[in-house]
Order: structure tokens, then sequence, then C-alpha cells
């Protein structure tokens, strides 16, 4: 059904509704399948029709869709089984028992055989389980409960949960205007034309000549239209009408809440929002500003992949946990004490400015951005004590502002910094200029600056500047003297701009909650405003404390709002707000009565606040009103610091009375900086020098507190060349050394080497080793508590962890063996291999994201299996040609791009059966794709060793690419693809060759060829979960642990490792064929082997990750040759003669 053949089936929803066909209403909603009333499957519970129940539900899912399902059929069941046995009509009970119940000793043979007996007991309470059962509207209560978490995270009731945010007779409305539109067109219009019918087009034909037209007002009669229908409650069916209470206060928020406690005099404004090209999907009539549902932990629902006899008997109470669904956890209370601030100082460095704002790189935790009062953008990095960018301020060439005024404004140097910050994904950075100006930088590794746009976009300064994803869309949120809050996107195009400010805008806080993106901003004469991305004005109109500028941000997890200000008189409030009430929750106490300027704060940890004041920093617990603790940072901070905390909050940044910066650590921080055991300052230094380096006091670092690291702006240190064999022209897309992979230069580097299993953490999954079918494909479940197997033989196996006192995390590890899961049927999730040649057939595979489906094949047909019953649900696309290669579209789990033995993709729709489009360019069959929706590109891959990228969009061609093949090697063998987390750099790995791409542009960044130690041909390769490592197999059996922005080997597994020496000494060479990283681990893979078997391996608990991160050096490692940690120095064209 079209989308706006939904949209009608809504609208007619609405009608019926307000018409009062109850009936009607519920039928359309089941039939349709459009909109499950949560209100009305409330009332039938409680009311205890169960067969109204049922065939409400049936409308939406049926028993064995998923295990959400199959948890909300048994649920109500279980409970109509027990009403009947508490009403001793015990015939009712074996009926229900064996129509309704049967179905699910399928699944758990032992569960049913404890219901069944509960049939012998005079009073089911004498069971321990349900001895707190109470009475039945009690039970039922309990139950809904259940059932409302299993249906908001069924995700078949994805969307389906909300009704549309519709004004009052809608469907009334767009007939009138249709009326209207009939009636203009009349050739004699009539001033009131009488309209009796809508079976046929209006007419108007009066004898006395042709009028002038007129609107047409339908009276009462023709159209009625009710004053006013039921109001949108927590779960209720159709919205408010629109003349509830505030036109601008979205429905049922609590945005809402804010608008009605604000000051009768505030004054609400339209939003002018200028024409665009981006799509914003209109607000849902769900509240945007409260904190996520926190469910109890409680919970009577059965866990039938359990088998557990004892555990699942114990899920019969209503008070026990529900071990496969899951749902949001409560913000947990951890402990903490005063050592978790930063509060020691480890370094103090010279920006040659003074410092206006900073902001920590969101990955690389001691990369510091800093702008300050000379318009100079740098970028620092805290390890090595370098300035690695230093972008003193200019107009850009062909830039946006190049005005004689603003040209001799900049000369007298008054384009100061207002604001820098990095974007969420660390691959862009914004700067806000006192003079009108923004500059957006592109970063994809870091450690540089590229510019990229600049955006004239106030009239006067442009005072703060944020990130946001409205429609998922990356864009840049801005605000100005001149009143206005603008949204840009990275072309510097605008997309909307705000006004309804009577001064000028000082800070924006750009936010999110359920979906609704809505952004805060706040002005110089102390009123808050809230806006959403439409054109429906300010949802917000109240007053900050202190009525002067004010700053506002949330806490880490995004559910609790600060704001930190000051007034006209110099007193400075910091507070926290009751989002749901547009109220103020919390004063914190401590602050001073009178300073001279405005305050400004930081988050972080979920637990702490700090504010800069009184030439100190002031900390404070966000549970607490009263100061916790505050520190000097031994002298030398301005009246007002500016300040900002990394992401972990290790470490905290603050600006200097002497143009410079301090860098504050807790024990952790200065770990990552290597404080307590820096060696001297000639030993950071890289081995070519590039620059003059001052260095004030000692030579070596022996406290924390002593260090002065004094770097000239006028001679900034830049990173050193890299010298051995990496291409120049990807240096931009490095970053700098991770936290965890501080190299300690006093102490030379060498390869981790893993050779003996006392060396690493290994398990074996059971039932794995079968000699006659080698692994293929192997995948870990989107969860990371599962394993996922297929064989060559078309078998699939699944691994899963279970939660015991081994493992109460219930987590994949290599430290405690999982157990081989089958359904009690004991089916095989077994591909059709019927007519098919096993040793040719290429089997391929891919998991639905909720791991409740798994797509697969082996030369025959795509068989789509159920994961938890393992019953085939559907086949298709039977061969010939036979597909090769699965992936999920990742926006839309009905659409698979499938890679064919015949070199096509088929772009198939699973819902209509239907092949979309079908993409040719190709010579061989397809062995790799993968989606990049940053570029909406799909890149393929095939036997023919060329890469092809098609638009999302269209479907089209965008280019074509042969990759480059070592000089004497033939270009056959798979090709296999992987996007970077980034999703802009992309993995190709072919037996020959590592290689990483910019996929923006199919530009090759940086190659490895098997070289040394590792000089068998690659069989597999993927990146971590964090895209930080790159595992390589070998058919030698070596496994690689890469860098993955240099390519440089920082651990070699050897075969020894996981291989018993029998099978080490055999003639049948075993070694892995496929790899699968953790998706939540970085450090944990599991390999496929050529024997059948399936390892999981992880390092050891004190070491914690696979060695260390190579140095960029000369090319000499520890007096070995570095050539088997190094990157190939050949260009593409040198790879191919």
């Amino acid at each position: 059904m079209s989308s706006l053949s939904r949209e009608l089936v809504f609208l007619i929803l609405q009608f019926l509704e307000e018409e009062k066909f109850k009936e009607s209403v519920h039928k359309l909603e089941k039939e349709s399948g459009f909109y499950f009333n949560m209100k009305y499957f409330e009332e039938k519970v409680q009311a205890g029709e169960w067969e109204e129940v049922e065939k409400y539900l049936s409308g939406f899912t049926k028993v064995d869709d998923n295990r959400y399902s199959m948890k909300i059929f048994f649920e109500i069941r279980k409970q109509k089984y027990l009403e009947a046995l508490d009403g001793q009509d015990k015939a009712k009970a074996v009926e229900i028992l064996v129509n309704d119940l049967k179905v699910f000793s399928t699944f758990n043979e032992d569960l049913y055989k404890e219901i069944t007996q509960l049939l012998t007991l005079s009073n089911f309470r004498e069971n321990e389980q349900l001895s707190k059962y109470g009475d039945t509207k009690q039970a039922r209560n309990i139950m809904l409960i259940e059932l409302k978490k299993l249906i908001e995270a069924n995700p078949l009731f994805r969307d389906k949960l909300a009704f549309p945010t519709l004004k009052s007779s809608r469907l009334r409305t767009l007939i009138n205007q249709s009326l209207n539109w009939q009636h203009q067109l009349c050739k004699n219009p009539r001033p009131n034309p009488d309209i009796k019918t809508l079976f046929t087009d209006h007419s108007c034909t009066p004898p006395n000549g042709p009028l002038a037209p007129a609107a047409v007002n339908l009276p009462v009669p023709a159209v009625g239209k009710p004053a006013a229908y039921p109001a949108l409650g927590p779960h209720g069916p159709f919205p408010p009408t629109a003349a509830a209470a505030n036109a601008n206060a979205l429905p049922g928020s609590a945005l809402a809440g804010w608008m009605a406690n604000a000051s009768a005099s505030s004054s609400v404004q339209a939003a002018v929002v200028t024409a665009s090209s981006m799509p914003i999907p209109q607000p849902q009539a769900v509240s945007i500003m409260k904190r996520p549902r926190t469910p109890p932990t409680a919970s009577g629902m059965v866990d039938y992949q359990s088998p557990d006899h004892e555990q699942l008997m114990k899920r019969l109470r209503p008070a026990q946990s529900v071990e496969e669904v899951t749902y949001p956890l409560s913000r947990p209370q951890a402990s903490w004490s005063l050592d978790d601030l930063p509060k020691t100082v480890a370094l103090t460095m010279h920006q040659g400015s003074t410092v206006t704002s900073m902001d920590f790189h969101p990955t690389h935790l001691t990369v510091l951005l800093v702008g300050s009062t000379n318009g100079e953008i740098a970028l620092w990095e805290l390890v090595s004590r370098e300035k690695l960018v230093s972008k003193p301020f200019k107009v850009w060439e062909g830039g946006s502002s190049r005005s004689l005024p603003f040209q001799a404004a900049a000369s007298k140097d008054s384009v100061s910094v207002n604001k820098v910050a990095w974007s969420p994904d660390g691959n862009f950075v914004g700067a806000a200029f006192r003079q009108h100006l923004i500059h957006l930088y592109a970063s994809h590794g870091g450690n540089d600056l590229h510019d990229h746009v600049e955006i004239d976009a106030h009239v006067g300064a442009v005072n703060d500047l944020a990130f946001a994803y409205p429609n998922k869309q990356l864009c840049v949120v801005t605000c100005g003297d001149d009143k206005l809050i603008k949204v840009w996107d990275l072309s510097g195009r605008k997309l909307f701009h705000f006004e309804g400010h009577e001064a000028p805008v000082y800070s924006v806080c750009p936010h999110h909650k359920e979906n609704i993106q809505f952004i805060f901003s706040t002005a110089i004469d102390g009123k808050i405003k809230a806006w959403l991305y439409d054109n429906m004005g300010s949802r917000v109109d109240y007053d900050a404390p202190g009525h002067w500028c004010t700053t506002m941000l949330y806490s880490a997890d995004g559910t609790r709002l600060f704001s930190c200000g000051t007034s006209k008189e110099g007193e400075t409030f910091l507070v926290e707000w009751n989002e749901s009430e547009g109220a103020i929750k919390r004063n914190y106490t401590g602050l001073k009565k009178k300073s001279l300027g405005v305050a400004q704060f930081d988050t972080t940890r979920n637990h702490f606040l700090a504010v800069g004041e009184d030439g100190q920093i002031k900390f404070w617990d966000m549970e607490n009103d009263n100061i916790l603790t505050s520190t000097d940072a031994e002298g030398g901070l301005p009246g007002l610091p500016r300040l900002k905390f990394n992401k972990e909050g290790t470490l905290l940044a603050v600006n200097t009375a002497d143009n410079g910066f301090k860098i504050l650590a807790n024990t952790v921080g200065l770990r990552y900086l290597k404080v307590n055991e820096a060696p001297s300052f000639e030993a950071l230094r890289t081995p070519v020098e590039s620059a003059a380096v001052k260095v004030s006091g000692s030579s070596a670092v022996t406290n924390a507190s002593a260090v002065n690291c004094k770097v000239e702006r006028s001679s900034p240190v830049r990173p050193s060349p890299i010298l051995n064999g990496v291409d120049p022209m990807v240096r931009s897309i490095e970053k700098p050394r991770m936290v965890e992979e501080v190299v300690d230069k006093a102490k030379p580097w060498q390869l981790a080497e893993i050779l003996d299993p006392a060396h690493c953490r290994l398990v074996t999954m059971p039932d794995s080793t079968d000699t006659s079918s080698k692994v293929v494909r192997l995948l870990y479940t989107n969860s990371g508590i599962g394993l996922l197997a297929l064989g060559a033989n078309g078998v699939q196996k699944l691994w899963k962890w279970a939660r015991n006192e081994q493992n109460p995390a219930g987590k994949a590890t290599a430290s405690v063996v999982p157990q081989h899961w089958q359904p009690s049927s004991g089916l095989l999730m077994t591909n059709d291999v019927s007519g098919v040649n096993i040793e040719e057939a290429v089997p391929c595979i891919a998991l639905s994201k909720n791991d409740s489906y798994v797509m697969s094949a082996c030369g025959g047909k795509i068989s789509l299996f159920n994961m938890m019953t393992f019953k085939v649900m559907t086949t298709f696309m039977s061969p010939p040609p036979a597909s090769t290669f699965l992936a999920f579209h990742p926006q839309d789990n009905n659409i698979i791009a499938i890679g064919m033995e015949d070199s096509t993709i088929h772009i198939y729709n699973v819902r209509v059966d239907e092949v979309k489009s079908k993409l040719k360019g190709h010579q061989k069959r397809i062995t790799g794709l993968a989606f990049s929706t940053n570029l909406n590109i799909l890149v393929s891959s095939g036997a023919d060793a060329h890469l092809f990228l098609w638009s999302i969009d269209s479907w089209e061609k965008r280019m074509s690419i042969p990759i480059p093949i070592p000089s004497g090697k033939a270009p056959t063998g798979d090709t296999r693809v992987q996007f970077h987390a980034d999703q802009l750099r992309l993995l190709v790995v072919h037996e020959t060759q590592l290689a990483i791409y910019d996929a923006s542009k199919m530009n090759w960044i940086r190659q490895w060829i098997p070289q040394d130690a590792l000089s068998a041909p690659i069989s597999y390769a993927g990146y971590s979960c964090n895209s930080q490592l790159i595992y390589a197999s070998f058919c030698d059996g070596n496994v690689g642990v890469f860098d993955a922005d240099t390519l440089r080997l920082r651990c070699r597994i050897g075969p020894s490792t996981y291989l018993p020496q029998p099978i080490l000494t055999g003639s049948q060479a075993v070694y892995p064929l496929v790899i699968a990283t953790h998706p939540h681990e970085p450090n944990q893979l599991a390999i496929g082997l050529t024997d059948g078997s399936v390892k999981v391996l992880e390092p050891t608990e004190s070491d914690g990750k696979w060695g260390a991160t190579p140095p960029l050096d000369n090319g000499l490692l520890s007096g070995r040759t570095a050539s088997s940690s190094t990157t190939s120095n050949l260009t593409p064209e040198q790879m191919q003669r």
C-alpha cells in the first residue's frame, strides 16, 4: 500500500472515532495493521475478553513471528489458564491446555509438563513459584505491564504505537478544500452554493449569468464537525483538537509543560523557515522531553530458548527477569569517589593568545581543539605535547566574506573565536567567530584539519555553534547577535532559520529524545526557547535564572538537563531542570554573588558538574545541592575560567590567564598522558625534527604537578614525515595515538607474538569439529551473546553463552565454554543443497538486525530461518544463477542486495517477493557487498578483482575501478569489502593484499602485502567493532592483528596457539577460512577452520589487548626488520607492472 493510501486510512480512523463508530475503528486498525491501539488493548485485557484480545493481536503478529510475539501470546494464554484453575473450572483449564498452550510444548516440553502438573493441585498457589499470585484483577494488571513492554520492544509493532498528529476533522477539511476548488472552477459560480452530495463533482448553474467566485462555506448539516474528541493519553487513539490549550505547544510533550508554566506576558512568535529540500518529519504526539521508561526488573516471562528446567519454572512467577527480551536499563548508581575528579595538574601549555573555547575529540581522548582571541584554531595532541595544527584566521579564497568592511575589521585583530566544536563522529570541526563567520574543517583522522566550507552565518557575532542530526543528516546549528538561530548542511546551504527571540541569542543546545530532534536556545534577555525543525514557532518561552546569559547542557546519557548563567549583577546560577514541567528541579549552592562576566560550566560521567568561577574550578555531585570540592589548579587561572571535560571525564582542560591552558587529570588520565613515567622531552620527540621546540623547566618530569611543557605558537611542532613507505597522500586520514595505545618511547617497541595457548584466552565451540564440512561463514549475533557458523554442507550451527555464576553477564567470552544451542524439536538449520556440487558452491549468509532471522544459501535457494525455532519460514531465488553474497539494506530490512554467480546484483524486496533492480557491470561472480549510509552508496566486489560503486537512491552505477594486484600475482580469487565505522573508509581484502580506500572518491590510500612471517595468502580479514583494528587470517594458520589506520602489524597469533600438536604436524593443513569480530568487544575474535571447528580468542586479562601500536619510525623495530609491520610503498601503477 502506498504512503498516501496509508495516510488515508489514518484519516478514516480519525473520522470514525469522531463519529463514534467504535467497532469499525478497531476493525480497521486490525485489518490495516497500521495502528495498534494500546488503550483498547488494555481495556480488553483488563476485562478478560481473551478471544477479542487475540483476534486484535492477530492483525499485527502471529504466535511464531518472533520471540517477542511468542511471549506475548504465551502470557495471555497462561493467564487464561490460571484464571480457569482459580475458578475451579478444570474442564476449561484442560481445554486451554490442549488447544492454546500445547503449541508451546514444541519449544520447551519440560515447561509444558510443569504447567500441566498444576491441574493436580487443589490450588495452584501451592506451587512455590505461584504462591504470590493475587486476585484476577491484580494478576491481569501485572501481566499487562509485561505485555506493554513486550509490544514496545517487538520490531513488528515499530511505528504502529503512535497515531500521527492530525488537526481536528482533517478528512472534512480536505473535502471542503476540494469543494472550494470545484466551486472556483464553476462557469457560473453562485455566492451561496447548495452542496447536496459528495458522490458527484459540484457545479453551479444559476439562471442570471456568472457571478464572482466565492469561497464555499458548507452548512453544518452538509459536512458536520464535532466540537471535540477524546484527548490523547499515554496510549490514547487520537490527538487532541487543534484548539486545545496552547496551539504552539507540542501535544503531549513536556515542552507543553514549559509553556503552561511560562509567564502570561511571554510572547511566542512564529518561526520563519526558509525553503529547503531537506524533509523533516512532523513530530509525533509523544513526550519528547521525558526520561526513558525504566521498567522494573521483574517479569513473568518464559525464556523458551533456555534449557535450564529450574530457571524456566522460576520464571512462571510474576517477579523474575526476562533474559531474551531486553529493555532500556535504568541509570546505574555507580560508586564514585573524589579521586574520580580530574584535579591534578598534568600539563601546562602555551597557546599564544587568550583561549576562548576548547573541545576534546569524541574518540581520541587526548586530542584537544582550541580557539583563541586572535582567531587561531589549534589542534593539540596532549600525549606528545604537540600542536598538530595551527590555523590562523583568514578569509578563505573564494569564501563568503570578501567585503571591505569585514577585511578592515579582520585587520584590526577583532576576529575572536567564540566557539569551537567537534562533530559527534569526529570527522568535522566547526568554529564560530565574533565577526559573522563560521568555518567548517574536515578531519577524517583526528590529527589534521582541512578547509571545508566558510559560511557568512549571521549579522554581527556568531555566539554559539553546535552539531545536530535532524532527519539523520549531520548539520550545524548557529546563533548570533541578529537574534536568529540557523541550521546549515555541511555544504554551507541554509536549511532553516528560526526567529522569535527579542535579544541577541547567546547559546544553542540541540538534542533529541525518542527520535524527536529539537533545539534549546537562550538569549541575553534571559529567555529560553525551544524549536522543532518545522515552521510552528518556538515551543517554549521561559525565563532563565538571572535573566541574562545562560548556557544549557544535557548529561552524557541525555536524560538530565542543566543550565548555568550569570545575571547582570554578577550572580551565577547553576540549576537542574524538570523537563516535564519546565521548572527548576535543583538549585546548586556555593557560587559567588558578584562576578564580572559569565561563568562557564560542563558535565561529565552522568555524575559531576564543574563551573569556572573566582579563579577556581568548582565541582558538584549532580545529586547534591552543596559544592563537592574545588581547585585553583595551582594558580594562574582567570576570574571566570573556561573549561571542558573529555568524553570519559578523565581529563579537564581549563584556560589560563597567561594565554595558555592546563590539563587536569585523575589517576586514569595521568596514565593516558604517561605523566608519572614520562621520559625526557627529547625522548618524546620523533626521529625527524620538523620544528624547533623550546622547553621550560627540567628535561625530566618527576611528578604530575611539575610538568610545564610550553610550545611557542610561533614555532608549532608538526607531525614528523612518515619515512617507512606509507603513502604521504593519506596522512590527513590518520589518527593520533589512541589513549590505550600510547607507546612508552623509553622502551623499544616489539611485535607481540602469541605462540602458546597460555599467552591468550581460548575456547573451542563444543560439537563444532567436522572434518567433512569446513566453516565457510561465521557471524556473531548482533546482541553479542551468540555465534553462528555456516558449514560447507549448508548446515548452520548456533552457540550461546548462558548467564550463570561463571558468566553472570551472559556475554560472549573466551573464558567460558558456550552451549551448542538447538530447539527442543532437534531441528537443524539446513540449507537446500539438492543437486548442488558442494565443492563449487559459494555459501552466503546474512543476519537480521534483531537476531530473529537468518538468511543463507549454499548453492541452492535462499532460505529464511527463524532463529528461535530453526524452521524455514520461506525460500526464494531458485538457481540458476545461484546467490553468492547477501547484504541487508541498512535502513530497510525488507530490502536485500543479493550478489549472484552470473556477476549481477539483485535488489530484492522480501515483502513483495520482487526484484526491484538488477545491477550489471562485473565480469565474474559477486564476492562482496557493503553499504555506506553516509555516502549513500553500495560498493560491490567480484572475483574479477574490480570494485563498483552504485547509488542507493537510483541503483545507477557511479564508477568502477580495478584493485591493483602485486606484480607476478593473478587477479583471481575472492575480493571482499567492509566499511570502517566512519562509513567513509573502505577495507578491501584480496588474497594478495589488504588495502584501504577513501570511498568518497575511491582513492587508493595504502596497502599491505603478505611478507616475512606473514607471507602466505590472506584467507579472510575484517575490522574490529570500533574499526581500530583489522584481523586477518592466512592460509598457513597465522592470524595477524593490524592497526586499522596505518596497516601496521601489532600482533601475530601463530597456529600453535589454537591447534594441538598432532594437527600441526599432520598431513592435512588446517587454517582459518573466516574471521568474525565481536560487535561490542574490539579485542575478541572468532575463527572458523577448515576442519569444521570454531574457536574464540581474546588477550589475557592482564594484557587486555593484542600488542601495542608500532611507532612510525625509520624502518627498524627493535633490531628486526620492520617489513612485516609496515605498509607497501608502491603506487597503484607500480603494483600492476
